[in-house]
């Protein structure tokens, strides 16, 4: 069998040269299209629209969840005090106790300043700044010691109210939320 002159020189030529798809892709590697770059610079706007407007509102949850979390101590003290027959207290700490200061019996849970101001009013309407602790007390026959906790941050305020008689918990967010 002689090889052909045709065959000859098939085998010879490199495929590269003659393959027009080969030579677009070395073109097209040597950078990104204007398209490209723009389809990337939509996608980080789209992403910056979502993202940095919730990056303002930070102070505002964290006062909120705040809120929330004294809310919920409260409620669970009561609950405590009724079903176990004993009074239960709710303590709201504005620094953090020392290490041999812990929770005895009877206590439900400490609630710790994440930086708000606290205020407490008693039953009888005597209101005062708090500098480090207040408690208050459920008992089982569903009373408690009642008053209202209010909570300040910046332009943000809360008030927790506490029954004396029911014990029932209800909270009134004032200010900018």
């Amino acid at each position: 069998m002689v090889p052909t002159v045709r065959g000859a020189a098939r085998m010879m030529t490199p495929i590269s040269v003659c393959n027009p798809a080969a030579s677009l892709s070395a073109r097209h590697s040597r950078g990104f299209t204007l398209l490209e770059i723009m389809l990337v610079m939509a996608i980080i706007a789209m992403a910056s629209i979502v993202v940095v407007p919730n990056l303002g509102n930070l102070e505002a949850r964290n006062f909120n969840v705040q809120v929330r979390e004294a809310s919920a101590l409260l409620n669970y003290a009561r609950r405590m005090a009724v079903v176990s027959g004993q009074p239960a207290t709710a303590s709201f700490v504005i620094e953090t106790l020392e290490d041999d200061e812990t929770i005895g019996a009877g206590m439900a849970g400490q609630w710790r300043s994440g930086g708000s101001a606290l205020t407490y009013r008693d039953s009888t309407d005597r209101e005062r700044d708090v500098e480090d602790r207040v408690d208050v007390t459920f008992y089982p026959e569903g009373g408690s010691t009642g008053g209202s906790l209010i909570l300040h941050f910046e332009n943000r305020r809360a008030t927790i109210d506490v029954d004396p008689f029911t014990g029932r918990v209800t909270t009134q967010f004032d200010g900018d939320q």
